[in-house]
């Protein structure tokens, strides 16, 4: 077997372990190279917050794994627990129960998930986020935001150019010349409600994807709220709201995540998904831990 499939495999495996530990565990997730984190600034006394200001490479501030979240929205997972089960329409929870993901309370083996992911599949917005959040960097420029994100090397355009939302989100366009298009990434539209604030919204999905990683739905309808502030020199604030009419009777804080400023030269590591390391995985795992024959 390929050295590189089996280091693939290897930390495929330590994502799903860890991400459901707890903080002290989330540290012996192998940090990325180079990262600072603030276990390791002990006692530090950050300076002011820049003004208007995203720009940079931007880690997890509590360690590397404290952006992986295997059971679900940081916020909610899906472990059981009264105070995490999401408000549900009957719509939401008949599809909820329809999804079969590898982790959370209707978890099935990994040979039975109909999860669309793991075969490479985009995963889509928001799950960038609520799933395997990593090292990502922000570029800003005059008419836009762009982030750029480890997990499956993917970025998004949030546009700061004064143009809304397309205004039916069940046929979504930027308008001539642009024919409507539901898109895995949807559409993004941000701003700054202060010096130290900037919220962005979107909306288009594609429907063909999941909300999280415990099988959390979406629709077409889904309407997603970040909120990022900006702390101080080197701290930036990450909130996730999500609303969907269909799925949920009411808007839901999906995650709050703390990100910490890095050297601007950190590498940010290839994590791919790759279909071929997917079948050999599945041929010499997956399948036989469920009882499949393989050949």
């Amino acid at each position: 077997m390929p050295k590189r499939f089996v280091a693939s495999m290897v930390a495929v495996a330590v994502v799903l372990i860890f991400s459901a530990c707890t903080y002290a565990q989330e540290q012996e997730v192998a940090r990325q190279p180079g990262a600072v984190y603030d276990f390791d600034k002990k006692g530090e006394k950050p300076g002011p917050a820049p003004k208007r200001d995203l720009s940079g490479v931007w880690e997890p501030a509590a360690g590397p794994g404290a952006g992986i979240h295997a059971t679900g929205a940081g916020e909610m997972p899906s472990d059981g627990k009264a105070e995490h089960e999401l408000p549900y329409t009957d719509e939401g929870r008949k599809t909820f129960m329809a999804h079969k993901p590898t982790f959370g309370i209707t978890q099935v083996p990994s040979a039975l998930t109909n999860d669309p992911m793991p075969g490479c599949d985009p995963q889509g917005f928001p799950r960038i986020l609520l799933h395997n959040f990593r090292t990502s960097r922000i570029i800003q420029t005059p008419q836009n935001v762009v982030i750029l994100y480890e997990f499956n090397k993917k970025w998004r355009t949030i546009w700061t150019d004064g143009r809304q939302l397309p205004k039916d989100p069940e046929s979504p366009t930027w308008g001539a010349p642009d024919a409507p298009e539901a898109r895995w990434w949807g559409y993004s539209v941000g701003k700054w409600t202060d010096d130290y604030t900037f919220v962005v919204d979107s909306n288009g999905f594609d429907d063909r994807t999941w909300l999280d990683n415990a099988g959390r739905p979406l629709s077409d309808r889904l309407h997603v709220t970040e909120v990022y502030h900006r702390v101080d020199d080197v701290h930036l604030d990450m909130t996730v709201t999500i609303d969907d009419p269909t799925m949920y009777t009411k808007p839901w804080v999906a995650l709050k995540l703390r990100l910490r400023l890095q050297k601007p030269g950190l590498d940010i590591r290839e994590m791919e998904c790759a279909p071929s390391e997917t079948q050999e995985y599945n041929k010499e795992f997956a399948n036989p831990a469920a009882g499949i024959d393989g050949k």
